[in-house]
């Protein structure tokens, strides 16, 4: 799907959107593809707070699923193996830079289970065990218009707020209709994380050639379900 930077807003909906890629992504990266979407936080806490019980249940039960001989093999599923062949593809080393879900995985056997964190973290990492499709939030406050994927211009800001760092020409970004918001499988832009007082997120997943849409949109909806549960 192609739409300029700054093409209007659509309606605010629970469903997911595709994301518009610029016509070089488009060209050298057809299958690359960004799926977003907005969720309230109906839950008591922050999304900055320790999370609950319920999320923390989750978390132990899934560090049983990834142990031994399934967090070796994880990179040669099918979904892990496709990230490996596209960070390759974009010039990163998987061996080096590391997958979400090798990355993931990799902590998992450092620290003998997936330790809880924030409510935010950690939904977003239930979402990428069941699914081995990375999410990310933006505050929606901090979004202007629908995101998409296109490459940065020489010395352009990874965000809007004071300091922002500058980006070398040619980096492949996450962005909105007035700048950068996040690096493509990198650093998100610091004005634009969500903050303990955020009510609404924009999440956003990217999927690869050999991973079907429908898996980004489920890891998407695993995240709602779990921020919208009150």
């Amino acid at each position: 799907m192609s739409a300029p930077p700054g093409a209007p807003d659509g309606p605010r909906e629970r469903e997911p959107q595709l994301g518009w890629r610029a016509r070089e992504v488009e060209e050298e990266l057809p299958e690359l593809r960004l799926i977003s979407s907005r969720v309230q936080i109906l839950r008591r806490e922050a999304v900055t707070a320790a999370s609950p019980h319920d999320i923390r249940a989750r978390l132990r039960a899934l560090s049983n699923r990834f142990h031994g001989a399934r967090a070796v093999g994880i990179r040669r599923e099918p979904v892990p193996a496709a990230y490996r062949v596209f960070f390759r593809q974009i010039g990163l080393d998987p061996d080096i830079v590391r997958t979400p879900i090798e990355a993931a995985v990799r902590e998992r056997m450092l620290r003998g289970g997936f330790l809880p964190g924030d409510l935010l973290e950690d939904v977003l990492l239930i979402a990428l065990l069941d699914t081995g499709i990375p999410v990310w939030a933006l505050a929606t406050e901090a979004v202007d218009g629908p995101l998409g994927i296109r490459s940065s211009v020489e010395g352009e800001l990874l965000g809007r707020s004071p300091g922002a760092p500058a980006l070398p020409a040619g980096r492949l970004v996450i962005a909105d209709a007035s700048s950068p918001v996040a690096i493509l499988f990198g650093e998100l832009a610091p004005g634009h994380r969500p903050l303990a007082k955020t009510r609404e997120l924009t999440l956003f997943a990217v999927a690869v050639a050999g991973v079907p849409g429908l898996y980004a949109e489920e890891a998407l909806w695993t995240c709602q379900t779990a921020f919208e549960s009150p």
